[in-house]
């Protein structure tokens, strides 16, 4: 007899209208300030996991790799895994004064 009247009972969490929508798992914000730096030629200073620090110009990048034009030095291909952080080179030029 508790089984007929638990049949019709509908849990509000089991509804779609009551459960979140997760978040989205790509912001696009990292391809955002890629694509920002890349059209302008903003001067980067990236710096490496093993502390090495890289500067120049993004030229281009994908899901794994950026590529850094250099100054008086070959350019490079850094995958991103080995990019511990990044940084405008002006921002530290900005600092040192």
């Amino acid at each position: 007899m508790v089984y007929k009247k638990m049949k019709n009972f509908s849990r509000q969490s089991d509804s779609q209208e009551a459960r979140k929508k997760a978040p989205p798992v790509e912001t696009n914000a990292e391809t955002y300030y890629y694509k920002k730096q890349i059209d302008s030629r903003t001067l980067m200073v990236i710096v490496l996991l093993d502390g090495e620090e890289i500067e120049g110009t993004i030229e281009w990048y994908d899901l794994d790799a950026l590529k850094v034009n250099r100054k008086d030095a070959p350019n490079l291909l850094l995958p991103k895994h080995n990019i511990k952080y990044m940084y405008k080179a002006e921002d530290a030029a900005r600092d040192d004064d």
